[in-house]
């Protein structure tokens, strides 16, 4: 079940990787957390080198929406909080950045890192600057540096994201921060006001879960590529170069699915009834057309991809509550899925080795006759 945390305990998460639907996901699974176990802040630590505008929007309006304070320290020494990981810091309650860190260079590029040029070029460099000034001017911070630093890429050094109101203090400690921020007021969503009380309360870490990881692995851009490239070449073998094996086709339709869940094509729930979806096709297949077992064991692996997904999406914190199914009855539903096909595959051996006819039709000679 849920992990009980103690009331009023500062939650630390960790923004320190791309921006990107995985980082997004587990910020929303933290702050859930924290909301639902009455923390006392949340203290999200940022070092980021930017990535999507989609995924960034997603998190700034899960900080902006979230009913416990949110302190965005980017830290420690040494730290960024660039492109899009410049609206995450601008979004908390609080602001701080740690010494020789930077804030800023906001521009919107392409994913090869190119500026976007022509119309296009400016109609999402107009959102970006209209989304960074919301985000200062609800915070009461510089809307017109953060303008800047999207049209002309500023970033600003800690000393000077404090003189220009970017950021509201400076700490080079985690300690150091929440020495500085004990008794702050802050202004929570609906115009809650809550004072902030963190000096030597319980702390709660936020490492990234099971499922996390392994999306953060699969998000990879190589591994993307990777996958993208097996399923394309396997299935493609299947269809023009060994046709009838089906080792192929069957290792690039997993790959493909697994890049479509990587790119955030899929989202994790879409992508493990799809695995459930192909591992039905294939014992149906392995049924109608005896493989010696290629598709049944291909079945069986994308049966346990999903049965591992939900799993993980359904079991409280370890797997983030995205499904908000018991724990138990996932389990359930996958003894009945697997104990379903293993009868499946057994009652079709039985069928094809024991009851399938032994003579073509109109064959007249006796059994055993060569």
């Amino acid at each position: 079940g849920p992990i009980e945390d103690p009331p009023g305990a500062l939650h630390v998460v960790a923004a320190d990787r791309a921006v990107d639907s995985v980082l997004a996901r587990y910020v929303d699974r933290a702050l859930d957390r924290a909301e639902d176990g009455e923390a006392a802040a949340v203290l999200l630590r940022i070092d980021t080198p930017g990535g999507s505008i989609d995924a960034m929007k997603d998190i700034v309006g899960r900080i902006e929406g979230a009913s416990v304070p949110v302190v965005a320290w980017v830290g420690p020494p040494g730290a960024a909080a660039v492109s899009a990981g410049a609206f995450v810091a601008l979004a908390g309650h609080v602001a701080a950045m740690a010494p020789n860190t930077t804030i800023g260079a906001a521009t919107p590029v392409t994913g090869a890192g190119e500026d976007i040029e022509g119309a296009l070029g400016r109609k999402v460099t107009n959102d970006a600057v209209a989304f960074a000034r919301g985000v200062a001017e609800l915070r009461g911070r510089n809307a017109d540096w953060a303008e800047a630093a999207v049209r002309e890429a500023r970033s600003a050094t800690p000393s000077e994201a404090l003189e220009l109101g970017v950021v509201d203090l400076l700490a080079a400690t985690e300690g150091e921060l929440l020495a500085a921020v004990e008794g702050r007021e802050v202004e929570l969503i609906g115009g809650r006001a809550a004072t902030l009380r963190v000096e030597g309360a319980p702390r709660v870490e936020h490492p990234f879960n099971l499922l996390e990881r392994v999306l953060a692995i699969v998000s990879d851009p190589l591994v993307v590529s990777l996958l993208l490239l097996v399923g394309l070449i396997g299935i493609g073998a299947e269809l023009f170069v060994a046709p009838g094996t089906f080792v192929p086709g069957t290792a690039g339709a997993i790959a493909l699915l697994l890049a479509f869940l990587g790119l955030g094509t899929l989202l994790p729930g879409e992508a493990a009834l799809a695995l459930a979806g192909l591992a039905v096709a294939l014992v149906a297949l392995e049924l109608a057309l005896p493989t010696g077992g290629v598709l049944g064991a291909g079945a069986a692996v994308a049966l346990a991809l999903a049965l591992a997904v939900l799993l993980w999406l359904g079991g409280g914190d370890t797997g983030g509550g995205t499904l908000g199914v018991p724990r138990g009855l996932l389990v359930l539903a996958g003894m009945l899925a697997a104990l379903t096909l293993l009868v499946a595959a057994f009652v079709g051996v039985l069928a094809v080795r024991y009851l399938a006819p032994t003579r073509k039709p109109g064959d007249t000679r006796p059994e055993g006759y060569t």
